[in-house]
């Protein structure tokens, strides 16, 4: 998967989460590997939903993406939002809109938002 052209849309982690208390219906994709998502990962409400799909696994799983951006907006997010910038180029490259990269990754998340995600 390679970084797509042009501008793309973005959210700041405070913009998600105060649109996720107001209950907004959001799908937060955290594209990371494996074992980062095991050291932390943000907690969506039950209004949202979490999906977990590795940026390098996205093209073979473009269906369930799909899908789930029938349910509401998106919202990518990564370390520090270098990959899932790359993955929301591609998705948008790919016909899906709606698909927005959290600015500054899961690490902004943590400094401005949730201090008890953990930093890696």
């Amino acid at each position: 998967m390679s970084g797509g052209k042009g501008a793309h849309s973005s959210i700041t982690p405070r913009e998600l989460s105060r649109r996720l208390q107001e209950g907004e219906r959001i799908v937060v994709l955290d594209v990371r590997e494996p074992f980062e998502r095991e050291l932390c990962a943000i907690s969506v409400p039950e209004t949202s939903e979490d999906l977990y799909i590795a940026m390098n696994t996205i093209p073979g799983r473009i269906d369930e993406v799909r899908e789930a951006c029938a349910l509401g907006r998106m919202v990518v997010y990564c370390h520090h939002g270098v990959r899932s910038r790359m993955v929301v180029d591609w998705l948008s490259g790919n016909g899906l809109s709606g698909v927005a990269n959290l600015e500054g990754g899961i690490a902004a998340w943590s400094e401005t938002v949730d201090p008890t995600v953990r930093r890696y």
